[in-house]
């Protein structure tokens, strides 16, 4: 019968103190973004300036999440090229179908 030790070493579980400058340093980054679309939220007036600001935010928010927490700022150019175009096309796609969309009221 094995004895088992209560003072099981558990190394490779905690996270090297330069590893969590980076991870504090990414935390600040988001909350000021974060911060700044709150105050957008609260003291500009509804219009396409505020959503603009929203969704630029929004998008910077995302890749910079995309590169630091997925790794793919890491990556070779051409992996971040195919997913960073599609993503642009699709933006691009949403800003023109509101657009087209919103001007079906104009008509009438």
């Amino acid at each position: 019968m094995a004895t088992h030790s209560h003072h099981d070493n558990h190394a490779g579980t905690e996270v090297a103190p330069a590893q969590t400058g980076q991870i504090w340093k990414v935390f600040w980054i988001l909350a000021a973004v974060t911060t700044l679309e709150f105050i957008i939220a609260f003291f500009i007036k509804p219009g396409y300036f505020k959503t603009s600001l929203f969704v630029g935010l929004t998008v910077v928010k995302a890749f910079y999440i995309v590169g630091e927490f997925m790794h793919l700022k890491h990556e070779a150019k051409g992996l971040i090229w195919a997913i960073l175009l599609p993503c642009l096309f699709v933006v691009w796609l949403l800003l023109a179908l509101m657009m087209e969309g919103g001007s079906i009221f104009m008509l009438r």
